[in-house]
């Protein structure tokens, strides 16, 4: 029996993650770091955390931090820098698609990297900012479109090789429309994150707040 896409996708993360490295790193991606930083501390969901250096960064700065991901090994990654780091956070595992929180529980999203599947990337956005207060921020940095051609050319940038699971300003504009702009770019930058985000990259990054 073949594997689904789904299933292929969740063994993925698990292989990456089961390593003693941590894929990415345990410090923090800097968008994030610089934003999250500006905003007063409150209740965060965290789709994609994968190891949780976003998620235990959080925590540390006095946020309730919800984490998810697809990969058990990524949780339990997660759940050792949290340790480390001496604070706590509440990691589950599951598709997102299948996640559901009460509406308007949180003050704030992060999309770091959350890269889902084409036909679900759009959706699942829109799922999220149901779980978002009025008045909430997004906080998102992601691989953009043009990424696929830096990509082929240095494969240790990482990133989706299909150019359906990466974004545009035009994607981000649409998915969030009942939000004020705060910063909505394309650009390129030089990630050093670990063994698997090393190189230049071409990425979208946006934070918007809920009307």
């Amino acid at each position: 029996m073949n594997q689904s896409w789904d299933e292929a996708y969740k063994n993925m993360w698990d292989t990456r993650y089961k390593n003693t490295e941590y894929a990415y790193g345990k410090t923090p991606n800097l968008f994030f770091k610089e934003w999250l930083e500006q905003f007063e501390p409150g209740a965060i969901l965290l789709p994609a955390d994968g190891e949780g250096r976003n998620g235990v960064f959080a925590a540390q700065l006095g946020w309730k931090v919800t984490s998810t991901d697809l990969s058990a090994e990524g949780r339990s990654k997660a759940l050792l820098l949290a340790k480390e780091q001496h604070v706590s956070i509440d990691y589950i595992v599951g598709d997102l698609e299948q996640l559901t929180f009460p509406p308007a529980s949180f003050d704030a999203v992060a999309l770091i990297y959350a890269h889902f599947g084409a036909g679900k990337k759009s959706l699942l956005h829109r799922k999220l900012n149901n779980f978002l207060k009025p008045g909430g921020i997004v906080i998102f940095e992601a691989f953009s479109k043009a990424h696929i051609h830096l990509q082929l050319a240095d494969p240790k940038v990482g990133g989706p090789k299909d150019i359906d699971m990466l974004f545009s300003k035009t994607e981000l504009m649409a998915d969030f429309e009942d939000y004020d702009i705060i910063l909505l770019e394309e650009v390129e930058t030089f990630l050093a994150e670990g063994i698997h985000h090393a190189g230049k990259g071409a990425v979208v990054r946006f934070v918007g707040r809920k009307r």
